[in-house]
């Protein structure tokens, strides 16, 4: 798999950048505020949510780089 990929949750209020099988950044959106969290994961539980970011498997859906470089601006 080729990183950057990128991904959001459904309700459009968490986008994400994944950079590695075991690291990403959240931007999260909190009332009319964004802020941005890195994570580099070791535990199982964890690891199995970037696989599902990945697989687009829950409520995860495939955004392009442009659309996470917009919020991405905002902060």
């Amino acid at each position: 798999m080729v990183f950057p990929q990128f991904r959001k949750l459904e309700n459009g209020r968490s986008l994400y950048k994944i950079t590695a099988p075991n690291q990403f950044t959240e931007l999260q959106q909190i009332g009319s505020k964004w802020f941005s969290y890195a994570f580099e994961v070791q535990q199982f539980p964890d690891l199995l949510r970037i696989q599902d970011m990945l697989q687009g498997n829950a409520s995860f859906v495939v955004i392009h780089e442009a659309e996470y470089q917009a919020i991405l601006a905002q902060l």
